[in-house]
């Protein structure tokens, strides 16, 4: 009886051991970008040490006084904002009629709106780049965000998913109180949804503060540049015959580049979980 106890009480010590191990790998990268942010350019290229051997803020200032990062970090927020805000409105209205609603050929509209998941984006951009030049849209944030007020097809599966979950007597309960098709939308639907709102306003908003594919192709001018646009070309600059990338502010940009992301999981998290369980209880 002793021996199987002291097997089990080392089987959880090698498994808690195990788990800090892969936590630490994974990691060690955000440890290494983070204290190689403290470090100056000389030190980072000659030295192979993690931590710095003498701590620097002279890359966070190099970040707020010789770039235009709060510029960088406006922008991105009002493609965050907007292409989040439009997602949630269209993906849910187009979601409610699939889920409680009848009338012919549902089903075959809803196959074709997931069929279209297959199709890589990157397929698509060179004709919605010809197509948005042609109306003038080309470097600003228009291509990216008006495209969201037409649903995407993964958000719409899941609020459909979710919305089947919810009882059809509560439509019903509300059409007796004089309620319309509209009105039990916003007054039943909505309020029972905060979780899966939750988790597709947090992915969202974690794509596009990430997204670099896009606004690389529509954004040409410094005026309309994200923050991911930023790590690519502000740091890197020529020092007489040289190419210098300056990486320890790109580190530092980095740093301050993943905390929204965190602190957002951080704070929704729970609702993540709950939205991601709940929108697969149907099909």
């Amino acid at each position: 009886m002793k021996s199987a106890k002291t097997k089990k009480r080392t089987s959880r010590i090698l498994v808690f051991m195990m788990k800090i191990l892969v936590g630490i790998i994974m990691f060690s990268p955000i440890i290494w970008v983070l204290t190689g942010s403290f470090k100056t350019l000389t030190e980072f290229t000659s030295s192979s040490g993690i931590f710095p051997q003498k701590e620097t803020l002279e890359n966070y200032q190099y970040i707020f006084y010789h770039s235009n990062y709060v510029l960088y970090v406006r922008n991105t927020v009002l493609l965050m904002a907007g292409t989040t805000a439009g997602t949630l409105i269209s993906s849910s209205l187009v979601a409610y009629p699939l889920a409680r609603m009848e009338f012919p050929g549902k089903n075959m509209i809803f196959s074709l709106i997931v069929g279209t998941m297959m199709i890589p984006n990157i397929a698509l951009i060179v004709p919605q780049y010809i197509m948005f030049g042609k109306v003038g849209w080309l470097d600003s944030l228009l291509p990216m965000i008006v495209p969201a007020f037409f649903a995407y097809p993964y958000n719409v599966f899941l609020f459909r998913q979710f919305f089947r979950s919810i009882p059809k007597e509560l439509d019903e309960a509300a059409t007796m109180d004089g309620c319309s098709r509209i009105g039990i939308f916003f007054r039943v639907l909505i309020p029972l949804s905060k979780s899966t709102f939750t988790t597709i306003g947090v992915l969202s908003c974690v794509f596009w503060w990430n997204e670099l594919t896009q606004p690389v192709f529509y954004i040409n001018s410094d005026k309309w540049r994200t923050l991911t646009i930023a790590l690519m070309t502000t740091f890197m600059y020529t020092s007489g015959n040289a190419f210098v990338i300056n990486w320890p502010s790109i580190m530092a940009a980095s740093t301050l580049m993943i905390l929204p992301p965190m602190l957002l999981y951080l704070f929704g998290s729970r609702f993540l979980v709950e939205g991601i369980k709940t929108s697969g209880l149907k099909g």
